[in-house]
């Protein structure tokens, strides 16, 4: 492992900390658990993010990066991932973060089922109770996040842009984190865009988000409200068979169809789901009592609950996963996966995920995070 790439890095590691294996992939970052080491035998394992080989070298994205550091080092909270570090590796940036022992919530409840179609993924939903305290511990995530100030006492009107279930972490022991603040953005400030450009995961968008409006924290809550009714019934309100249509049935926001859900939840999700931003919960906060107060009718849970849970879906997936290895016998060695990591960026001239335009009967995987150009 200690043959080295073109950029002089060694393969297997970046700064002080060793790859071991990946865990994860968006359409501009990957994200590795790694293991640091330190006197008298210490050793920690922790998650490095970095930028895809092929968008390394982008100035403009290496700022997204460094932002999204220096940002997420600000915000402690016990439902944020913590954010410990940034460095610089040659001419690589990386940002270390907490490593949380369990899943994504997206692969929790749309694990693979031997095809990577998103269509022939099935979502197992978790029960209701634990449905809306996955979605009332986010809320109290967001509502800090709302609220964050600066040094002076002035809020920031932070607006994350990014909720969805790939963006939701869930911890064996039930911890509930929201992560991923490189789209997140300060309200007041000035926001400059080339043409009409779209960021975030097109199915969980707010109608303001796919116009291109002004986004307050009411955009967060309708991002939300989609996720919640994914995990209480199983599909999306506004999925169709394209992006552009996605999109079209999203900026109409018509009233969903809730049929399946009893009680008081319907109301709560439609209010989420208001085509009107003010016509949305004043506050995260009101939102997080709405659903704290539903909670008191249904089966107590606790995170414990959640974690036992969530326990048991990773293992129903490592069996499924170690039959379906044993069947194809096609497993790439972790050595082979992780010396990937840092191979010859592609040329420039390639098209790559968060640039390229979109057509409308272009299909895209449910959690492919893309910047939609219309014309």
């Amino acid at each position: 492992m200690s043959e080295r790439g073109s950029s002089g890095l060694p393969r297997s590691q970046i700064g002080p900390y060793r790859l071991l294996r990946r865990i994860g992939q968006g359409g501009m970052a990957e994200v590795y658990e790694a293991m640091v080491y330190g006197g008298s035998s210490f050793e920690k394992k922790v998650a490095i993010k970095v930028l895809l080989p092929e968008l390394r070298g982008r100035g403009d994205l290496e700022r997204i990066l460094i932002d999204e550091a220096r940002l997420g080092a600000r915000l402690v909270h016990r439902n944020l991932v913590q954010v410990h570090d940034l460095g610089l590796d040659g001419d690589i940036y990386y940002v270390r973060m907490d490593l949380i022992d369990g899943a994504d919530l997206a692969s929790l409840i749309r694990p693979a089922s031997g095809s990577s179609a998103a269509s022939e993924r099935r979502v197992k939903c978790p029960p209701v109770e634990l449905s809306l305290l996955v979605a009332e511990e986010i809320a109290v995530a967001l509502d800090f996040v709302h609220r964050f100030c600066d040094d002076a006492g002035r809020p920031l009107g932070l607006v994350h842009r990014d909720i969805s279930p790939s963006n939701i972490l869930i911890s064996r022991s039930g911890e509930v984190k929201l992560a991923d603040f490189g789209i997140a953005k300060a309200t007041h400030l000035t926001e400059i865009t080339r043409g009409n450009v779209r960021k975030g995961k097109y199915a969980y968008m707010s109608p303001e988000q796919v116009d291109n409006q002004r986004l307050t924290s009411a955009s967060d809550q309708f991002a939300l409200g989609v996720t919640l009714m994914e995990l209480c019934l199983g599909r999306r309100p506004y999925d169709a068979e394209s992006v552009m249509g996605t999109m079209e049935r999203i900026r109409q926001a018509a009233p969903p169809d809730l049929h399946g859900l009893g009680g008081e939840l319907p109301t709560i999700i439609r209010r989420c789901l208001a085509r009107d931003p003010a016509a949305r919960y004043a506050t995260t906060e009101q939102l997080r009592r709405e659903l704290a107060r539903l909670r008191r009718y249904l089966p107590l849970v606790t995170c414990s609950d959640l974690g036992q849970w969530v326990r048991e879906q990773l293992d129903h997936t490592r069996t499924s996963d170690e039959k379906a290895a044993r069947s194809s016998g096609d497993a790439v060695p972790l050595s082979e996966a992780v010396t990937a990591v840092f191979q010859e960026p592609r040329p420039t001239d390639q098209l790559t995920a968060p640039n390229r335009e979109t057509t409308a009967s272009e299909k895209i995987g449910d959690e492919d995070k893309v910047i939609v150009t219309l014309t």
